[in-house]
């Protein structure tokens, strides 16, 4: 981390320290449709973070949003949001919440979004759970590509048994990766053309297949050995496996229903959609793991504890009611997390800046 981000942090530390009084005396936020109108700290160890009230609220007669899935930040700096609301499936922003374009009104199912770095040139992935199809643009939304389901694998009989949630780049060859998490849960790669290499996991309870594969990365801190980094979510588990689709570990996360893997620096963020074994409305959180695949934060959530070396089951802290149901983190270059929402009353981001 640059000298920059750390005396801003100091800097922020010093000033939050002078008001933690009247900051912190009522642990607790009231949220209503649009706003959090109270701030507070959030996380744990070096990973605390407050909330900054009413980041990216818009007009939601002009630019609504249904279910705020996963966004992504370009080279520009561009915070790049996809919703489900066909009136602008995609929101950009800028790091202050301005807005910035909208486009995209063809993805009912807009659900996961994926940038990759093509020789300088970005492009997106986006999955359509309605549409069945995984949908390549460039970041002005004209298609490039759109993948089908898998048919030559054997194992669909029609397209709607096909529901991808995510897809995962490598940036090494461009090989693209499919986690079919609301339908048949397998993990199908192509190659950067769309042609089709090969297939794995699927459902079941083995080390080997997930229930719900919603989320995928190509997690390339060991650059000479990238792995992949699966979502189990039903399980509250992570697995890794080796490019070639062959299981390597698990990681359990009890307590945890989390969405997907994100990558930025040593660390794996995610949005944990709901916790406990037991269900319960606005009951997410986020998380975030060191570079030894243990928990080290969980802002919104309970403190992450070890015994034995095991990960003790986690669940929502009440004192926060901001996050209802976490889909996704996007981690930006001030180390800033953004979170888009399902099922949270058309809400729009919260944004949670380092301290």
């Amino acid at each position: 981390m640059n000298g920059n981000i750390n005396s801003r942090r100091k800097f922020i530390k010093t000033s939050a320290g002078l008001t933690a009084a009247s900051a912190f005396i009522s642990p607790f936020n009231i949220i209503n449709k649009f706003n959090i109108v109270m701030d507070i700290k959030l996380g744990h160890g070096d990973h605390t973070y407050k909330v900054i009230k009413g980041w990216g609220i818009l007009d939601a007669g002009k630019n609504p949003v249904n279910d705020c899935h996963e966004m992504v930040q370009d080279s520009k700096g561009r915070l790049i949001l996809l919703t489900n609301e066909t009136k602008n499936n995609i929101i950009i922003y800028d790091k202050s919440g301005k807005l910035l374009e909208t486009w995209g009104h063809s993805y009912p199912g807009g659900h996961g979004l994926t940038l990759s770095n093509e020789g300088g040139e970005e492009f997106l992935f986006l999955t359509d759970t309605k549409r069945n199809q995984v949908i390549k643009t460039d970041l002005k939304g004209n298609e490039i590509m759109v993948i089908d389901y898998p048919r030559v694998t054997g194992e669909y009989e029609y397209p709607g048994k096909f529901v991808p949630t995510e897809t995962a780049i490598n940036p090494a060859n461009g090989d693209i990766y499919i986690a079919d998490g609301y339908g048949s849960n397998f993990i199908i790669q192509y190659n950067h053309d769309g042609e089709y290499i090969r297939h794995f996991g699927g459902k079941g309870e083995s080390e080997e297949t997930f229930n719900c594969c919603h989320g995928i990365l190509v997690d390339t801190r060991n650059a000479n050995d990238p792995t992949l980094l699966i979502t189990d979510r039903s399980h509250m588990q992570l697995k890794r496996f080796t490019l070639d689709g062959k299981y390597l570990s698990t990681i359990p996360l009890p307590g945890s229903f989390i969405c997907r893997p994100v990558l930025k620096g040593d660390h794996i963020y995610g949005a944990v959609y709901r916790s406990t074994t037991q269900s319960y409305p606005n009951s997410g959180y986020i998380t975030v793991l060191d570079k030894n695949d243990k928990v080290v934060s969980s802002p919104g959530g309970t403190e992450p504890i070890y015994k034995n070396g095991e990960l003790q089951e986690q669940r929502k802290d009440r004192s926060f009611l901001g996050f209802m149901h976490p889909h996704d983190v996007c981690v930006d270059d001030d180390e800033s997390i953004y979170v888009p929402q399902w099922a949270s009353e058309k809400t729009y981001p919260v944004k949670l800046e380092r301290v």
